[in-house]
């Protein structure tokens, strides 16, 4: 009875142990397939806008998305692989040193991503870095790089994976934080975004990075964080592409702006709405707020609030820059 009963506790224990180990498997794959598919999506959206607006910042931002997601799948999937596949054949020991050489091998990658970032904001921010400040920042970086790899290689005091990771979390806060001030405080006032994108752009950057950079705080050997920090990482990166896609009209980049076009094409690219098409008539027509409320019989505020929603899709801040803009089309 008892030899019984020690086979049905094993068997429940095994039953339990093949679960989790189905599940986490699946977890993986899951998680895999969603990077690949943020990946491919980030690229073509970018790929979208070069395409689109002919411009070299968005050769920019095409750059940064191979890079950054080339060291994604090299240097973060790539510990994933190690692990799997060759902690059942050698030591811990040499596991660990295996993994963390193929890691250091994939930060140049993560060194180019970073030079792209800044290129991006910085183009965003109307200025342009020289040859000089790519070279020395290359020469910084690898440096640093350099002297990781030494240090790892020399030192068995020093956690080489504690390391990397903490490498990883200063610089990716540092560079981040100078792309974002870049974004906030454009060069000499030209920004070649609109103030309202300013204000979401770069406080997002800053702070999608440093909720990559938050599981890396806790991880030790727990995979639940490690899939937490491989989801906001491939995830985070596709905010740019997005945002630039679908969360803006990017009229600084139409080639289109110094063509006539029809009012009617005019409503049509931004989107503009019939109520919204009449409040544009009658701001260039000269009537403030008051007035094109007592004409269209409307209230104060709906006025007020199409407005709001006229300058964000047109890419304007005020009356002044509207009326300019549809005199600069000539539609009116």
């Amino acid at each position: 009875m008892q030899y019984f009963s020690s086979a049905y506790f094993l068997f429940r224990h095994l039953k339990r142990f093949l679960y989790l180990y189905i599940m986490l498997t699946i977890l993986v794959y899951l998680i895999f397939i969603l990077s690949v598919a943020l990946s491919a999506g980030g690229i073509i959206l970018t790929s979208r806008l070069r395409n689109t607006y002919k411009s070299e910042i968005f050769s920019t931002l095409l750059y940064y998305q191979v890079f950054i997601y080339t060291f994604g799948f090299y240097g973060i999937w790539g510990q994933v692989v190690i692990k799997a596949f060759l902690s059942s054949y050698i030591s811990a020991d040499l596991l660990a040193r295996f993994s963390n050489i193929a890691l250091l091998l994939g930060l140049p990658f993560l060194v180019f991503a970073w030079l792209m970032l800044i290129q991006f904001t910085s183009g965003l921010s109307g200025k342009r870095n020289n040859k000089w400040f790519i070279f020395w920042f290359l020469f910084i970086n690898f440096s640093i790089l350099v002297s990781l790899g030494y240090v790892i290689a020399k030192t068995t005091k020093i956690n080489p994976g504690s390391l990397i990771r903490n490498y990883f979390i200063v610089m990716n806060l540092i560079y981040t934080f100078l792309a974002s001030y870049l974004v906030h405080f454009p060069w000499k006032g030209r920004s070649v975004i609109h103030d309202y994108d300013r204000r979401i752009v770069a406080p997002a950057i800053f702070l999608i990075m440093l909720v990559q950079c938050v599981p890396l705080l806790f991880y030790t050997t727990q995979f639940w964080i490690a899939f937490i920090f491989i989801f906001t990482f491939f995830i985070g990166n596709t905010f740019l592409p997005v945002y630039f896609n679908y969360g803006t009209l990017l009229t600084a980049f139409s080639g289109e702006r110094a063509t006539d076009i029809s009012f009617e094409e005019f409503c049509n690219k931004f989107e503009v709405s019939p109520r919204e098409t009449d409040i544009i008539r009658e701001i260039c027509n000269g009537l403030s707020n008051k007035e094109i409320s007592d004409k269209l019989f409307i209230s104060l505020q709906t006025v007020k609030d199409h407005t709001h929603r006229i300058y964000i899709k047109t890419n304007v801040k005020s009356r002044v820059q509207l009326i300019n803009l549809v005199k600069e089309l000539k539609i009116l």
